[in-house]
């Protein structure tokens, strides 16, 4: 293990972090808030940590080892959720307590969306900007971000990618150098957010609203200025933008690169993952759509269908935005809307969830061993694509399977140990670790009622959703530390 390399990378991610902090001032002098001096406070607190950690290791410049990209990455996550904090902590309003402005700025970076506060839309626009900021800037990836400018300071970024990027296979590199491949993306999903920001305004929203929602919607992470998030601005026009960047931006980023460097729409076509993410969503907007009429909950099909299909988007793909209280919708749809967050969006996107990928993966090893039973001697390959998965990546993706039910069974016993009925924990739960953000029963509409030991759990959670498990649990195992 290499400390005074860790210690100079988390210097210098501390030191760009603190840089977050000039927006919202921006934001704050424009709209005159009266909310300047938290951030400027939380400017120099966090510029000068940086600088602090830096500076004594700031000639050490040695290659960036695997493991030392998990620390720096488990490390820099958990540590920005909670310095994240400090403009928080310190603003008149709201008035937070450390432990719900941890728990606000952790579910902005890992873009959860799930919130303790009530009453957004009289917030400060600063405070509410930083929100969407928070997330936006852990949408992609802090990370992804310092790949492509660590390089320029003489710090390989290879290790860092592996770690924080999502999905099974994470050695895929879409250009041969891992900086171009950083830049590529982020490129992306700055046009994508720039786009819809500008048809977010077109559609009736004012620049200050679509500069914040597209933020939230591009990084799936559901943070809204309203406190009836989408449903305040009662405009189909506006719900059809969300659903069109909800679902693009749950698409693997690397399908969008190679579409755009070959000016293909082919290769989503080809794509099984992709066409697996459409496929489900398109049967849970049916069946939610379908039983709302069967019962009669709606007298007009097209509304019906319009809410149905902004909610399955929205939850299936982790976002978290709400048109509608749906955890009051009839039978069984607020747990199927819910079940599909566990699904999840596509590897390499902004969403969370298990990913389609892996259950596509899980689906088709179960289709295998249906088969062996009938013919035991046969051998069936699992391919994605025409192309054979190697066994490996299979038993991979059991294993985080397997670690996935059992770590969230452990944290719904311990959160029904802190006194939160079956329904609450288990949304809660549910939302927090596949970072959706509204969940069912006591937090429904919001976290604020839960108690403090919940909610740093739940904060626990969240940070296991972003890092995919693995990332996260792989340090706290003795091997990890051997030698």
């Amino acid at each position: 293990m290499q400390l005074s390399v860790i210690q100079r990378i988390l210097g210098l991610l501390l030191w760009l972090f603190s840089f977050t902090m000039v927006p919202p001032m921006l934001v704050s002098v424009i709209y005159d808030d009266k909310t300047l001096l938290p951030f400027i406070t939380a400017f120099f607190i966090i510029f000068s940590m940086g600088l602090l950690l830096w500076y004594p290791v700031r000639n050490i410049k040695k290659e960036l080892r695997l493991r030392d990209g998990f620390v720096v990455v488990v490390l820099f996550w958990a540590g920005l959720g909670l310095i994240g904090s400090v403009p928080l902590v310190l603003a008149e309003s709201p008035t937070l307590s450390i432990t719900d402005a941890v728990f606000e700025s952790i579910s902005g970076l890992t873009t959860t969306g799930a919130t303790i506060l009530m009453g957004i839309d009289y917030l400060p626009q600063s405070i509410q900007f930083y929100r969407h900021e928070l997330q936006w800037l852990g949408g992609m990836g802090i990370i992804v971000l310092a790949v492509a400018i660590l390089p320029m300071l003489g710090i390989g970024g290879m290790q860092l990618y592996r770690a924080e990027t999502p999905g099974p296979v994470k050695d895929t590199k879409l250009t041969p150098r891992i900086t171009e491949t950083a830049k590529a993306l982020w490129y992306i999903y700055l046009t994508m957010t720039v786009i819809c920001a500008l048809l977010y305004w077109l559609a009736g929203m004012n620049v200050f609203d679509a500069i914040a929602h597209s933020f939230s919607t591009i990084s799936i992470g559901g943070f809204s200025t309203h406190d009836t998030s989408m449903g305040y601005f009662q405009s189909p026009l506006i719900e059809g933008v969300a659903i069109l960047f909800m679902l693009i931006a749950g698409i693997n980023f690397s399908l969008h690169f190679m579409a755009l460097r070959n000016l293909s729409l082919g290769l989503y076509f080809q794509d099984d993952e992709l066409k697996a993410y459409l496929t489900i969503l398109l049967l849970i907007c049916i069946i939610s759509a379908g039983y709302h009429v069967i019962i009669g909950g709606y007298n007009n099909f097209f509304k019906a269908l319009e809410d149905s299909v902004f909610q399955a988007v929205s939850i299936m793909t982790t976002t978290g935005f709400t048109t509608t209280d749906y955890q009051s919708w009839p039978g069984f749809l607020p747990l199927l809307l819910l079940f599909s967050s566990f699904i999840g969006a596509c590897a390499g996107s902004t969403g969370g969830g298990i990913k389609v990928i892996r259950i596509l993966l899980l689906f088709k090893q179960g289709i295998r061993e249906i088969k062996r039973l009938v013919h035991p001697n046969a051998l069936f390959i699992i391919k994605i694509g025409n192309k054979p998965i190697k066994e490996r990546i299979i038993e991979a993706v059991w294993g985080f399977f397997a670690v996935y039910i059992a770590i969230f069974s452990f944290l719904l016993l311990a959160l029904m140990a802190t006194q939160l009925d079956q329904i609450t924990a288990f949304s809660a739960l549910a939302a927090c670790m596949n970072n959706l953000g509204p969940g069912l029963g006591d937090v429904g509409l919001h976290y604020a009622n839960i108690n403090d030991v919940a909610k740093w759990i739940l904060c626990f959670a969240m940070l296991l959703g972003r890092l995919e498990i693995f990332t996260l649990l792989v340090i706290l195992t003795p091997t990890f530390w051997r030698r």
